[in-house]
């Protein structure tokens, strides 16, 4: 049977189909725009999301014998806020997890309402990026598209709603809302009250591996389908990206190097931590994860590279760093602020320590450290909780660069798992599928069977003592000039 697993992305929605032992047999990206009316605002047209992801399907099954095509699940950008009114028309512009204009409601959250009861209502507290804080905003800046809404959905379950006719949504990606109870897996009464909306307009919860309905007819016709082929709940990116790389079940890690940076550990059981430093999210294998995220990763290293330095041979800039562990450079990588574990819009990117023997390689193994120092914040927050991570699997831009891998190994001084497929959040929705039809008992059976490590990275007991100790230096800096960045605006 032939699976097929829908990344609904910022920039691009790519469609992936594979059999069930989980070969690819196909990949197609199709591309749209992001809207920015605004300084800080972005929003895309939820209907472009559909009428793409519809031609990308069209061309992704062309080739195969379509009898085969059994089931379709998703992975999608999370917190976005799609509204709709009686006559499912959609309402406004989705407001992207990447927009930045709820700061007033992000703090009437934080503040006014208050940390320890949003905690305690949602195992999280507010981002600017979260739902909770659009929906606010709405009612607050846009209040007659507010007294329209009927239907509130994240951006994947757009396409499942225009797909099945079912309202819906899993628990990973309300997670991020901070609308759902995310211990006990319900949405939360306090929060619907807070943000003024009622439990009817939010969809259905699922399981992601959940099926929560089939084509509808005209959808199956459209594309040469049966209308008998399922449809899961999917998930949020990252945990759809997880279940990619085997990421389930107790104490299992994976660090992702992209533009941004992400720690996502899973676990049996739920946890939070007392300061909130991580997302505490439910998991798409059914039970829980922590979430760390870095605002900027491998992108701290291509500014450095193309900005500063001016040289696109980043390869060539690795080859003089050779004393690892010996750095008396630091470098704090908070070139957009930060989220975890410090939720710090105004940290700021810092060297601290040159001295006139400072060289350039000096300066580029300072970036290429203080990245990994920073994933190490996340993994600390992690262990806090009592939680033991022994290995990661590592994927993302950065993992190219077997240099930073060593430096990754040896800062966390854990083993770092090297995959043969990064296909990411498609690649789980494709999974989840296969699971929703039964192909495996269950996400941990399915990601045993079809995820693969083809290489690793151990730390040397030498190598890890030294950064243990640069890490501990690391660490003073943040506390250290954290009231400055304020004033540097």
């Amino acid at each position: 049977m032939l699976y097929v697993g829908i990344d609904l992305g910022t920039s691009s929605v790519k469609l992936l189909l594979m059999d069930e032992k989980g070969d690819i047999k196909k990949i197609v990206t199709r591309e749209y725009d992001c809207q920015f009316p605004h300084p800080g605002w972005s929003e895309q047209d939820p209907y472009v999301w559909y009428e793409e992801s519809m031609k990308g399907l069209k061309e992704l099954v062309a080739d195969c014998d379509k009898s085969q095509v059994a089931g379709i699940s998703f992975g999608g950008q999370m917190h976005g806020l799609v509204i709709l009114d009686e006559n499912d028309a959609v309402i406004r512009p989705a407001i992207l997890w990447n927009d930045s204009r709820t700061t007033e409601e992000n703090d009437y959250l934080n503040n006014e309402i208050g940390k320890d009861k949003l905690s305690k209502y949602t195992a999280n507290i507010s981002f600017t990026g979260f739902t909770a804080s659009k929906i606010l905003w709405v009612r607050n800046k846009e209040p007659e598209n507010f007294a329209r809404i009927k239907k509130i959905m994240l951006p994947k379950d757009y396409l499942a709603y225009r797909l099945t006719g079912v309202n819906c949504t899993d628990y990973s990606d309300a997670s991020g809302m901070l609308l759902l109870d995310v211990a006990n897996k319900k949405w939360s009464k306090e929060m619907c009250e807070i943000c003024h909306i009622t439990e009817d307009m939010l969809p259905t919860l699922y399981e992601s591996y959940d099926k929560v309905g089939t084509l509808l007819p005209h959808v199956a016709t459209e594309l040469g389908l049966s209308d008998q082929v399922i449809v899961a709940a999917g998930a949020g990116d990252n945990a759809a990206a997880a279940v990619a790389t085997g990421t389930v079940g107790e104490g299992n890690c994976n660090i992702s190097m992209g533009t941004s940076g992400t720690v996502f550990i899973s676990s049996e059981k739920f946890g939070v931590d007392e300061h909130n430093a991580l997302h505490s999210f439910d998991a798409a294998d059914g039970g829980y994860h922590l979430m760390g995220c870095m605002l900027s990763a491998a992108s701290c290293n291509k500014w450095w590279m193309d900005e500063i330095i001016g040289t696109k041979d980043y390869a060539a800039e690795q080859k003089d760093i050779t004393k690892l562990g010996e750095n008396h450079v630091y470098f704090l990588p908070y070139l957009m602020g930060e989220r975890s574990p410090y939720n710090d819009p105004y940290a700021r990117g810092t060297f601290i320590g040159m001295t006139m023997d400072t060289t350039r390689a000096d300066m580029t193994q300072a970036v290429l450290e203080g990245v990994a120092f920073a994933f190490r914040d996340s993994i600390e927050v992690a262990r806090s909780l009592g939680i033991k991570i022994e290995a990661s699997k590592i994927c993302g831009g950065g993992a190219k660069s077997p240099l930073w891998k060593t430096i990754m190994a040896n800062v966390l001084n854990i083993r770092l798992d090297v995959l043969k497929t990064e296909e990411g959040p498609s690649m789980g929705g494709a999974m989840l599928a296969a699971v929703a039809n039964g192909e495996y008992a269950s996400v941990a059976e399915a990601a045993q069977a079809i995820v693969e490590v083809v290489d690793h990275v151990d730390p040397t007991p030498e190598l890890a003592a030294k950064y243990e100790a640069r890490y501990q230096q690391f660490r003073q800096v943040y506390p250290t000039v954290k009231e400055l960045f304020p004033k540097l605006h």
